[in-house]
């Protein structure tokens, strides 16, 4: 049996925890929703090490004021030049803790620039001969 994977930077969490944070596993991270929206994937792996950190979901018209406020803040690497809505405040910049707390911050506040509510997949249907 696989042992569950530890959930890094617990402090987001602990943060996170008057709005009833829910963590599922994607892409080997951890997402964080709230409700039915995600905010923010913990990323910390061996592999492709310049994107570990705290990953926003961030539309892009929302990018360049946030910016401001995350200025170490970059698109995920690992995802390519292809425009996403992932932001990533990595782990080996200065004030990291402190960002991702003010990120924590205006996500308990419902800052709408922080979050995104991901596209439902249509349910698989077996295909029916009709005769």
């Amino acid at each position: 049996m696989k042992k569950p994977a530890s959930i890094p930077f617990d402090f987001v969490l602990e943060r996170l925890g008057s709005c009833a944070p829910l963590v599922r596993p994607m892409f080997g991270c951890h997402a964080i929703y709230l409700g039915e929206r995600i905010v923010m994937m913990l990323r910390n792996k061996e592999n492709h090490e310049d994107d570990n950190g705290v990953w926003l979901a961030i539309a892009p018209e929302h990018h360049q004021s946030l910016k401001k406020i995350f200025p170490a803040m970059r698109p995920v690497r690992l995802l390519g030049e292809r425009t996403s809505v992932w932001y990533n405040i990595p782990v080996a910049c200065d004030d990291f803790e402190e960002s991702v707390i003010t990120a924590c911050e205006m996500i308990i506040k419902n800052d709408p620039r922080i979050g995104k509510i991901p596209k439902r997949k249509g349910k698989k249907t077996r295909g029916v001969t009709r005769r």
